[in-house]
């Protein structure tokens, strides 16, 4: 990425600024803005989330926020209530009280002597998430938000739950929050009362995958900031980005089709990352975007932001499996509104291991195909959210397919496009009352080689859409969908196109109780793709395509101090039957070095278990920070496991603080939680 130092504004800057509360607790704020004299004022950005604005994230603030100040705009990074050198306490996310502050914030934002009295929300993951959930709340000085990596469904759609299946991110995103929820703030910032600050995060803090756990129905917790329970809440202009290699792929369109208010759409090939930072690439120059959407809504310029089609998407290329890609080959095309009058649905019947043409062969069989997966079947699955660090996508499919009910296209002729949501619709019947399918579809090349092009996953008891469970009759047919992730992917001449149908895909999501033989039923089920035809005005391959190159300001300045480490093991022994996947992400120790402070963050996390014993699944979260300057050496530790049996889930979780080598605070849960048909 280019850094840039030449701007058209110079930069005032102030870091660290008290934002007072209604209820008297100050949060606290990063503000860059220009330096300009009183009677020029500007309008403000705020990015609202947890992550500590002076250490955790301060780089990539670094590189977000002075370019946009240097572009004329007041940018503010507020740390949430109890996070950072916020104060107040964080049990949860999205509660109405940090929503109230966002509000709060911004009004005192629009009151500021700098500021002319408008504002926009921008972010990332949970700053995505806290600017579309403002957006809904409609404050007075919100005129447009920028956001990327979200969804508008926390239940369907978020890291917690998928088709009413049990993710374990949910778990690994509880073992994180745990651990930032109880990191101290800096003396440095908030002096002496620091301890007493730290202290009350520990005493009042809970594993935070208990709350989550006694929600496993569409209920009222979920519905809550859950922007799809009312579009018409959102009456600002929306910029959405997100990437196809995101756990975030599908909300971008499902805006671009229900907003009813100025809208743009963006979806490169990208993990869950800023689109100027993107990985794979291409990266884009995205806050040169950012600059001319503010101009365009902040500032009233008539530049053009709102021009050109409503969404632009990279086109992947077909790719060989692996965990990780410096860039997917593929091409940026255009679609002028969303639904795209581009995209038909071609639906193919499903006959023996078989996905016909959209016009069904004579004789079309109608017999009944069945499989009872294995609990290896998920072990190369990769994350449902990439962060492509450690590599963590999903590699080739081939001994996943040897668990599951496979189905395959003859070679193609011709290359196929699809851009959209896949849909496997089944007529399927299980010997158990609680049952999952996880449905992939793959691109598999002339050698064999898998390569997952997206996935879908629904919990049988779910398949009326998540509210009240229904088990299953065993033997009974039953007609059911699943909606596969949003992707835009070209399939070449010469591969055919796979669909594997799976009754487990452990560890990326929890198993059934039991396990379960699914029959899927020939001639009556069928597989839906969005077919898109290819169109004179798309991009040539590669390249940033309609955007500039990735810049931002010069990064802050860091020394690695000890080396970092990056692991993702599978592992099966045969002895005993057991089996593990072991993932370790260690950023090593950082020094800040602008305010000399010493950083380490290790998350580690384990998912293991024994033969096809689905009672034996188990999972484990352990976060290590460390934070160290001269006489001041603080560190948690968490660990957060999650075991099940037929009934119950069981939580276990310990969290001790220490000073230097003195653990100050320890405490232990053990907890357990009723199965809901899951």
């Amino acid at each position: 990425m280019r850094s840039v130092t030449d701007l058209p504004y110079k930069i005032r800057e102030e870091a660290h600024v008290r934002i007072p509360m209604s209820d008297g607790v100050r949060l606290s704020a990063h503000i860059w803005r220009p330096a300009v004299g009183d009677g020029e004022p500007v309008p403000a950005i705020l990015e609202y989330i947890p992550y500590r604005k002076r250490d955790l994230s301060s780089v990539r603030d670094s590189l977000n926020h002075p370019y946009l100040a240097g572009h004329g705009y007041g940018c503010v990074r507020v740390d949430l209530r109890g996070t950072g050198d916020s104060e107040g306490v964080l049990t949860d996310e999205y509660l109405d009280r940090e929503q109230r502050d966002a509000e709060e914030v911004l009004a005192w934002l629009a009151r500021r002597p700098w500021c002319d009295g408008g504002t926009g929300m921008m972010g990332i993951s949970w700053g995505a998430f806290a600017a579309l959930q403002a957006a809904a709340r409609r404050p007075p000085s919100l005129k447009a938000i920028a956001i990327a990596s979200f969804t508008d469904d926390r239940y369907a759609d978020d890291m917690h739950y998928m088709g009413g299946a049990l993710l374990s991110d949910s778990l690994a995103e509880a073992g994180t929050m745990f651990a930032y929820a109880t990191c101290p703030p800096d003396p440095e910032v908030v002096g002496d009362r620091w301890r007493d600050m730290w202290h009350e995060r520990l005493e009042h803090t809970r594993p935070w995958i208990l709350e989550w756990l006694r929600h496993q129905r569409r209920d009222g917790y979920w519905r809550h900031a859950s922007v799809c329970e009312d579009y018409a809440a959102v009456q600002c202009p929306v910029l959405a980005s997100s990437g196809w290699a995101d756990g975030y792929s599908n909300a971008v369109t499902r805006l671009l089709a229900h907003l009813d208010v100025p809208r743009k759409g963006l979806i490169g090939p990208w993990s869950h990352k800023f689109p100027h930072l993107g990985e794979p690439g291409p990266a884009i120059g995205y806050l040169q975007e950012l600059v001319r959407w503010w101009d365009h809504w902040l500032k009233g310029a008539d530049n053009g932001a709102m021009d050109g089609p409503m969404l632009r998407t990279w086109m992947q290329e077909s790719v060989p499996p692996s965990t990780s890609y410096a860039e997917r080959p593929g091409r940026w095309v255009a679609e002028p509104s969303w639904p795209s009058p581009h995209v038909r649905e071609s639906v193919h019947p499903l006959t023996r291991h078989r996905i016909g043409p959209p016009e069904p062969d004579e004789g079309t069989g109608r017999g009944v195909l069945t499989v009872r997966s294995p609990l290896s079947v998920g072990q190369f699955a990769g994350k449902w959210a990439s962060y492509n660090a450690p590599p963590d996508l999903p590699y080739d499919q081939r001994e996943e397919d040897g668990g599951s009910l496979v189905f395959e296209t003859d070679v193609l002729t011709e290359p196929l496009e699809i851009l959209g949501s896949p849909r496997a619709d089944l007529e399927v019947s299980v010997d158990e009352p609680v049952a999952m399918v996880a449905a992939r579809l793959s691109d598999v090349a002339p050698d064999g080689r898998a390569t997952r092009v997206t996935y879908g996953l629904l919990n049988l008891t779910r398949r009326g859409g998540g509210g009240d469970p229904d088990p299953l009759e065993p033997g009974r047919r039953y007609r059911v969908s699943v909606l596969l992730n949003s992707v835009a992917q070209t399939f070449p001449a010469g591969h055919r196109i796979r669909l594997s149908l799976s009754t487990s895909y452990w560890p990326l999501a929890w198993p059934p109780p039991r396990p379960v033989l699914l029959g899927v039923h020939e001639g009556t089920s069928a597989l839906a793709l969005p077919v898109r035809r290819p169109q004179a005005l798309d991009d040539a391959p590669r390249g940033p395509g309609p955007f500039g190159a990735a810049e931002g300001t010069t990064p802050l300045s860091t020394t690695q101090v000890t080396p970092p480490e990056q692991l993702w093991e599978v592992r099966r022994e045969l002895v005993t039957y057991g089996s593990a996947l072991e993932i370790v992400k260690d950023t090593g120790t950082v020094r800040f070095d602008d305010i000399d402070l010493e950083v380490g963050r290790r998350a580690v996390e384990r998912y293991g278990a024994v033969a096809d014993d689905f009672g034996s699944a188990t999972g484990e979260s352990t976060w290590t920070m460390r934070f160290h300057r001269d006489d001041w050496d603080t560190k948690i530790v968490t660990r957060t496991e999650l075991t099940c049996d037929e009934q119950e889930f069981h939580v276990s979780a310990t969290l001790d603080a220490f000073e230097g080598r003195r653990r100050v605070f320890s405490r232990t849960w053990n907890e357990s939680v009723a199965r809901d048909c899951l």
